[in-house]
């Protein structure tokens, strides 16, 4: 701990410029994870988080709920499976409507039945009871969805009041709101007065007593080539749009995985190098080899410790605030695995300067012999 020190204190900059740039390049991993975390509730939290266990789609829909359509047929056919509790309908489409004296984009979900599609994490007010009254994504009230809000579908200008809200809902990284199928036809309704139901988009399923929702699953798909049925999560995950995002920050964060170690461990063996020297003489008059690694681990354990923990905090900071429509939010289970990760890794890359030290020869110092 001594040797640790003493030369931390005697090169304070250069420990100081490591702890740094170990803080900079962490952060940078947790906030693309944040921001990873907020497209992808964006994108399909109005999946994950609604309230039927097993969603089914039409294979061309590729799951993607406003793309895919089940024909009453369909629905008769599932509804007759021993497997199945229940089933339901439910609709999607993009409508602009008008809020604060703005025109938004806004996706617009019925369902036939509350318990299978209806929002299901609740944090304000309840769900739609009559025509007209809707459930937002909490994300939304930022933007002027907030409870007790009339909002205007456009162009007729048909009103709909918040009534409630939930947590995480959103659907196509826009506004997002729940209602009833009725009030769903007359949203529809603004575009063609003379527009009907049309078949659903998507079908929640709930599984009979005693039925897993695989066995639902298995059961569903045989009926057909054409339907696609998927557990709530999985419907999430698999969504085109998330798995092109997922995919593609896996990479950005894989490099930074690697970059932190690297950074750590080539640091850590340029400084071993230059010092060579001096570890020569501290093992010709008895260091043990085993301190001097020590002292090394400490080093690496203090700047790590140093650096990861000014990244949780900026991070935990800046987490909490609001990039565009993006509403970040910090994951604490994101941030304990990229802390314990990046620690392990960091200490892993030291070991090239471990073995450095170990190998060590007293004998240089004293004689200038090589064995």
């Amino acid at each position: 701990m001594f040797l640790a020190l003493a030369e931390i204190r005697r090169a304070k900059a250069r420990f100081v410029l490591l702890a740094g740039a170990i803080a900079l390049l962490a952060f940078l991993i947790l906030f693309q994870q944040a921001i990873q975390s907020s497209l992808l509730r964006s994108l399909s939290g109005g999946i994950r988080n609604q309230t039927a266990p097993v969603l089914v789609f039409n294979v061309d829909g590729r799951r993607f709920l406003q793309g895919s359509t089940v024909t009453a047929d369909q629905q008769a056919a599932i509804e007759a499976l021993d497997e199945v509790g229940g089933a339901a309908a439910i609709r999607q489409g993009t409508f602009p409507v008008l809020v604060d004296g703005v025109s938004q984009a806004t996706s617009v979900l019925g369902y036939d039945d509350a318990s299978l599609g209806g929002p299901d994490d609740l944090v304000e007010g309840r769900l739609s009871a009559a025509p007209g009254e809707v459930v937002v994504s909490a994300a939304d009230v930022a933007l002027g969805f907030e409870l007790g809000s009339r909002v205007e579908v456009q162009p007729t200008g048909l009103e709909l009041t918040v009534v409630g809200v939930a947590d995480d809902v959103g659907l196509n990284g826009l506004p997002t709101m729940f209602t009833d199928t009725d009030t769903y036809l007359s949203v529809l309704q603004t575009r063609n007065p003379a527009a009907g139901l049309p078949p659903a988009n998507a079908l929640g399923v709930r599984s009979a007593d005693g039925v897993g929702d695989g066995a639902l699953v298995t059961a569903i798909n045989a009926i057909s080539d054409d339907l696609d049925a998927a557990p709530r999560a999985t419907a999430a995950d698999t969504n085109p749009a998330v798995e092109s995002i997922t995919s593609s920050f896996r990479v950005v964060l894989g490099l930074f995985g690697v970059v932190v170690p690297l950074v750590t461990g080539l640091f850590f063996l340029i400084l071993t190098t230059q010092k060579s020297a001096t570890l020569t003489l501290l093992r010709a008059i008895g260091a043990p080899a085993r301190r001097l690694v020590q002292a090394l681990l400490v080093q690496v354990v203090i700047v790590l410790g140093v650096g990861l923990g000014l990244a949780s905090g900026l991070y935990l900071l800046v987490a909490r605030q609001e990039i565009g429509d993006l509403a970040l939010r910090p994951e604490p289970t994101a941030l304990v695995f990229w802390i314990v990760a990046l620690s392990v890794l960091g200490v892993l890359s030291a070991l090239a300067s471990a073995r450095r030290v170990l190998a060590v020869d007293p004998i240089v110092a004293t004689t200038g012999a090589t064995r």
